[in-house]
């Protein structure tokens, strides 16, 4: 009894599949394929790493636009191979990276659904990538374009309000330091915009020139921040008795009494100071000396 052959007869990597007769048909609206991002530019040796009927298969799927019906049971319709080796062909394309299958939360007439997803990407990824891609995220060194600054956009976005400020990319880079110092000295978009536009000359024969020339001349301050010292009022007291007293008197938070220290005999204050059981003599001689002599009127 002969075996029923399930694939095709074998081509050279990137051979062309038949044409099918008629257009590939779609999936159901929101289902298919869909085609992973930050891909690189087609080449004749994209998929000459796989066997020959898997390059193939995967040449041709390639060329399919989102929302194409991959299913196995519609590619056999389509293509010269049975279901079984459409499964087996795509479970490899699968391996070397090119294909993964998931769903995905979309949003339907104020509803969220989880439709069925099989992403193709052109350029074999590996899991890292993937998991990535699933998580919405895109891996860095697949991104082509580098991020611009604020100050760039700024000034890129200029002509978009005032047609004559219009700069090339070439002005940006140039300006962009500039603007990016009004930000560090906390000048806001709004405020450079102002700076840019207002009272401009009719016409604008040089705009970079004259964007340079506002930034530079109505640069702003620098911020300076201010380094005062306040100074916080607190008194220290004693831990037992709560007297206030000076902190280095208060030997390990209590005052001298508590601590069972006899006050000392030591005059306190300065050395000019009168002693305190003079203060009373000190007085009276002081009013002696203000009195007026005997026998004298005021």
């Amino acid at each position: 009894m002969a075996v029923s052959q399930l694939s095709g007869a074998p081509r050279p990597p990137h051979a062309p599949l038949p044409a099918p007769p008629q257009p590939h048909p779609m999936a159901n609206p929101g289902y298919g394929k869909r085609t992973a991002p930050s891909q690189l530019p087609r080449t004749e040796r994209d998929f000459s790493h796989l066997p020959p009927r898997e390059a193939s298969i995967a040449a041709y799927l390639d060329q399919l636009p989102d929302g194409a019906d991959i299913s196995v049971k519609t590619l056999a319709k389509v293509l010269p191979y049975g279901q079984c080796a459409l499964r087996t062909a795509l479970n490899r394309i699968q391996d070397a990276g090119h294909l993964r299958r998931g769903s995905e939360c979309v949003a339907h007439d104020h509803a969220l659904l989880w439709v069925t997803r099989t992403f193709f990407s052109r350029t074999a990824r590996d899991d890292a990538w993937w998991a990535a891609f699933a998580n919405g995220d895109v891996p860095p060194e697949q991104r082509r374009r580098p991020t611009r600054s604020r100050a760039f956009v700024l000034l890129a976005a200029l002509g978009r309000s005032v047609p004559s400020l219009t700069l090339s990319a070439a002005d940006c880079a140039r300006l962009e330091p500039l603007v990016a110092e009004w930000f560090e000295r906390g000048a806001a978009e709004i405020h450079i915009l102002h700076a840019l536009t207002d009272g401009l000359p009719t016409p604008v024969h040089h705009a970079a020139g004259l964007v340079r020339r506002r930034l530079t001349d109505k640069m702003p301050p620098e911020r300076i921040t201010p380094t005062a010292y306040h100074a916080v009022p607190r008194t220290i007291e004693c831990g037992e008795c709560r007297a206030p007293g000076r902190p280095e008197a208060l030997v390990g938070g209590r005052c001298a009494p508590c601590r069972g220290n006899r006050p000392t005999d030591a005059p306190a204050g300065p050395a000019w100071a009168v002693p305190a059981p003079r203060v009373r003599d000190r007085m009276s001689e002081v009013r002696a000396a203000m009195a007026p002599p005997e026998g004298k009127c005021r």
